[in-house]
């Protein structure tokens, strides 16, 4: 498993807690559970539901996408 530093990267001086929070809980321990739902299902249900937001932002590039 690869360990996820974005949030620490991009937000860590500014809310540290936050940014531990999105990368050790979010993205560590839920998005890796691929008993639950593979991660190619996962990054497609993520993009369908952000897309049906009418979001089409940078955001998608982080789960393969192209706009």
């Amino acid at each position: 498993m690869v360990k996820q530093t974005a949030g620490r990267d991009q937000l860590g001086d500014f809310a540290p807690k936050f940014a531990q929070l999105n990368d050790d809980v979010l993205f560590g321990e839920v998005w890796n559970r691929e008993e639950k739902l593979s991660l190619r299902d996962r990054s497609l249900v993520t993009v369908v539901s952000l897309m049906a937001q009418g979001l089409v932002d940078s955001s998608f590039q982080y789960h393969g996408v192209s706009i």
